[in-house]
């Protein structure tokens, strides 16, 4: 008898972890790296919301909370959703997770039956499709190239729908190109959705805060009100505020829905961590002004990085609309050998190498689900942003 379970099976390790974690050996054992593989902030929290966690602590505010999270911080988290997108939401309407991907497991788990599909456009966070397997549920994954500036268009996200199809997950902007849908995007795939009634939608927000160029940022029941009885909204405080350790994530949607992740997380960990809720209450209620200087800062890495990645031989890189991180083509480096000797068969044999002979940390397209291709990281500074691209430029003009 095994001891692990079958539906263990279905899943693998993060890859982006995999990577970070060979960079951080690499650089433990001498080795020169620079990592732009985490999808983390390097800003530091701000000064306001540590404060507001040493208050809570000092107050003794360090007890069990309802599992849906503090009446406080939801009721930051309505404020929240009104002032940014217009959509109105009642206490038992919201609710606060251990981060965004708890509330993503919870929704997948407390509603998927074996078989049911969720259509998950490509290239996409490496989470969602073993979210769903451990759920029993069946990811159908539709790629999405860089002809659409890979975004779901409403012609493939009809095929993709069958009877089965349970949800749709939404990522904008996206992990890992940065790709955002504008509002009229949003509009011509809600037409869509409303001739599927059975379909649910799921929207990760958690980048909405980082966009550039006047980019208008859209969820998609503020484009569509007619979804927004079917659709669960989720955001949280990890991109926004720098906020990756405190571990929040929150949503909105119908309370019946609600109702069933809070009876799930009632059995799973319960309410995340006061301190972490009531530092959250100053991130969603404090002073939003801190993120123009970081969005400007953000904006003007992804056009070093973009400029100078399509100065490389072999690499094409579209210019992203939001959150921190670039998608690029390598498909005029396939099959050719670098200096070392390693012949880039495919986008891992690319990254492993690119990591082996120049010390810089990428991650392969193949963990998106989406080939060919390797995702960068710009949240990192502009120093160590310029000397990696210009080790990429110096890998890619080695392949022979």
């Amino acid at each position: 008898m095994s001891l692990t379970a079958e539906r263990l099976d279905r899943v693998s390790p993060s890859q982006t972890i995999a990577i970070s974690s060979k960079a951080r050996a690499l650089k433990a054992a001498g080795r020169d790296i620079i990592s732009l593989s985490a999808g983390e902030p390097d800003f530091d929290t701000p000064d306001n919301v540590k404060a507001a966690a040493i208050k809570a602590i000092q107050a003794g505010d360090t007890k069990y909370t309802d599992v849906s999270g503090t009446a406080a911080l939801r009721q930051a988290v309505i404020a929240k959703f009104k002032r940014d997108s217009n959509l109105d939401y009642a206490p038992n309407e919201v609710m606060v997770s251990t981060g965004g991907k708890q509330v993503i497991f919870n929704a997948m788990l407390a509603t998927l039956n074996a078989g049911d599909e969720v259509v998950i456009p490509a290239p996409c966070w490496v989470s969602y499709p073993d979210i769903v397997a451990l759920a029993d549920g069946k990811p159908v994954i539709v790629p999405c190239g860089q002809n659409s500036g890979f975004k779901l268009t409403p012609a493939d996200l009809e095929a993709a729908i069958t009877p089965k199809t349970k949800w749709l997950i939404l990522n904008s902007p996206s992990n890992p190109t940065g790709a955002a849908y504008s509002a009229a995007e949003l509009k011509a795939l809600s037409e869509v959705l409303l001739r599927h009634p059975n379909v649910w939608v799921m929207t990760d927000d958690i980048y909405e805060k980082l966009v550039y160029d006047d980019f208008e940022f859209a969820t998609i029941a503020q484009v569509e009100p007619a979804l927004k009885d079917r659709t669960l909204t989720m955001n949280g405080c990890s991109k926004a505020y720098a906020m990756t350790g405190w571990r929040i994530g929150f949503c909105g949607g119908p309370a019946t829905l609600i109702k069933a992740l809070d009876k799930l997380q009632s059995q799973s960990t319960s309410n995340t961590s006061s301190i972490s809720q009531a530092a959250a209450v100053e991130a969603l209620n404090g002073p939003q002004d801190f993120l123009k200087d970081w969005v400007a800062t953000y904006k003007a890495r992804r056009d070093l990085v973009v400029e100078m990645l399509n100065k490389a031989e072999g690499i094409h890189c579209l210019t992203p609309e939001g959150a921190f991180y670039v998608f690029p083509s390598i498909a005029g480096c396939i099959g050719k050998t670098s200096r070392s000797g390693a012949v880039i068969t495919d986008d891992e044999a690319f990254v492993t190498a690119l990591l082996d002979e120049e010390g810089v940390a990428t991650v392969h397209g193949t963990a998106f689900m989406f080939p060919g291709y390797f995702r960068i990281s710009y949240a990192t500074d502009t120093e160590s942003l310029t000397k990696a691209c210009e080790r990429i430029q110096n890998f890619c003009a080695g392949l022979k």
